[in-house]
């Protein structure tokens, strides 16, 4: 039994939802989303401000998609409302992000500095504070969009465990290791 595939997700007031054979739409203050679904493992319904989905068999498939589709679905419905956001902290000696538009300009530790086009649904800010390692955010209504965006800049210069330099998510624990000079 799916606890979270059967638990209904509540749309908000300016949410409107649709469905439309295999394909189920999102739209609100935020955008618009839509996520294509397998009608044969599940069926989707919308009533009273709550979308309840149920699965037509036991099979392992069925039961697998069950909570996916219901996880993606809450996504969507929370991101077109609120939306998404990631933040980023470049930590090292010269790091900095600059935005310029769409494009993201880093000096990662590189010979050269690094720019990345990010696709237009994301809003971007760079924000540099003395003393403080740059921190860029991402913010977007599709919240797979925003992670692919953010692990896709981390990859760029991931986090070491010995001085701890590199691209880390705000909320991310780096644990530290002592060097050769420990060993002694």
């Amino acid at each position: 039994m799916s606890r979270i595939g059967n638990n209904p997700i509540s749309v908000a007031d300016g949410v409107e939802v649709k469905i439309d054979g295999g394909i189920i739409t999102a739209k609100g203050p935020k955008g618009e989303l839509t996520q294509d679904f397998d009608s044969e493992a599940v069926n989707i319904e919308i009533a009273d401000g709550e979308i309840k989905l149920t699965r037509n068999s036991e099979h392992k498939d069925h039961r697998a998609k069950h909570g996916l589709y219901r996880a993606l679905i809450a996504n969507m419905v929370e991101g077109v409302t609120k939306g998404w956001s990631k933040k980023l902290e470049f930590h090292g000696v010269g790091y900095r992000a600059v935005a310029k538009g769409q494009q993201l300009e880093m000096v990662i530790g590189y010979s050269h500095a690094v720019i990345m086009e990010l696709p237009a649904e994301i809003k971007l800010t760079a924000e540099t504070e003395k003393g403080k390692a740059p921190v860029v955010t991402l913010e977007s209504h599709d919240k797979q969009l925003v992670g692919q965006v953010a692990a896709k800049i981390r990859s760029l210069r991931k986090p070491e465990p010995y001085k701890g330099k590199g691209i880390r998510y705000s909320d991310e624990y780096i644990r530290r290791k002592a060097g050769k000079a420990a060993a002694k």
